[in-house]
């Protein structure tokens, strides 16, 4: 596994992914009320973040408070750190959940660390989220339980290719205002997922008891 950096998000609490205990990030960036996610996982950031209008700061840790009133939100302030240290693995963790503007924008961060050549993996209690540009190819070990999504970032994807999904194609185009690439699922051991050009989220998201694709 490449180096990567961790960024704790603000959002609902959950624990770091197995794939990711085996192998201690970089650097962790913690945003906000991310800290006090961070203790809760015993782990020690090495930067704080924020506006803190969502916790205090620590006072055992390095913290960077910024205005409340700002371009950026805290996720994207630990993904440009991130980027401007070297960083092009990033790890967003507790980054969904809570309000949905706060996902949709930690979402688009990832998309702003992919335009400039990092992958951003995104994980939330019940959704995990990888963005990169193309070209690229993804492998993906089978979830049962779970759908797979694809989305254009961009206004288009090229060049898409998909193999061991139950809606396998060739060549394929996605447009960012068409939800085309929705509720796909396993039928290998894992999925290949392939493009050209354009930034692509695949999603992969919990089904709710019941539910079946």
């Amino acid at each position: 596994m490449n180096e990567y950096c961790l960024i704790i998000s603000g959002g609902e609490y959950h624990e770091l992914p197995e794939v990711y205990q085996t192998e201690a990030p970089a650097f962790i960036i913690a945003c906000d009320r991310g800290w006090q996610h961070a203790e809760r996982m015993g782990l020690i950031p090495d930067l704080v973040v924020g506006d803190f209008d969502s916790a205090p700061p620590p006072s055992h840790l390095p913290w960077e408070r910024v205005p409340t009133r700002k371009d950026d939100t805290d996720t994207m302030l630990a993904v440009k750190e991130a980027l401007k240290r070297g960083y092009r693995h990033l790890v967003l963790l507790c980054a969904f959940g809570g309000r949905l503007d706060h996902s949709l924008a930690n979402i688009q961060a990832g998309a702003y660390a992919a335009r400039r050549g990092a992958v951003a993996c995104l994980y939330g209690a019940d959704t995990r989220g990888l963005v990169s540009a193309g070209p690229a190819v993804h492998q993906l070990p089978r979830r049962d339980g779970w759908s797979l999504s694809l989305f254009s970032l961009s206004e288009r994807c090229g060049g898409l290719s998909l193999r061991g999904t139950k809606y396998d194609g060739k060549n394929l185009s996605l447009d960012s205002s068409f939800p085309l690439g929705v509720s796909n699922v396993w039928t290998e051991d894992q999925a290949e997922i392939a493009f050209e050009s354009g930034i692509l989220l695949i999603l992969e998201s919990q089904l709710k008891k019941g539910e079946h694709i």
